[in-house]
């Protein structure tokens, strides 16, 4: 009879590779980078223009095929340097 050459089988050595790859899994790939950045100036210059977030959104969906709610569109453009109120902005001068 052949001897069995393959190690036993440990439960919990396969536990841990299972539990790691399911850490790996639900690790966020896109932190820091958004679907809208790529629309970024024209946003901006929307926001600018008079545009309220509510128009922004439907922009989005209806030229750049992009759905977005309206709190998301808020929350990326506040956090623009851009878009910040002139007594958020840094003066260095005076």
């Amino acid at each position: 009879m052949p001897q069995n050459s393959a190690a036993p089988f440990d439960p919990a050595t396969a536990l841990a590779a299972v539990r790691e790859h399911r850490a790996a899994a639900k690790r966020r790939r896109t932190w820091g980078r958004s679907r809208l950045t790529p629309y970024r100036a024209e946003l901006v210059k929307l926001r600018q223009a008079g545009g309220s977030f509510a128009d922004l959104t439907i922009w989005l969906r209806t030229k750049k095929r992009i759905k977005m709610d309206t709190s998301s569109v808020r929350r990326y453009l506040q956090k623009l340097p851009e878009l910040a109120p002139p007594d958020k902005q840094v003066n260095e001068g005076g």
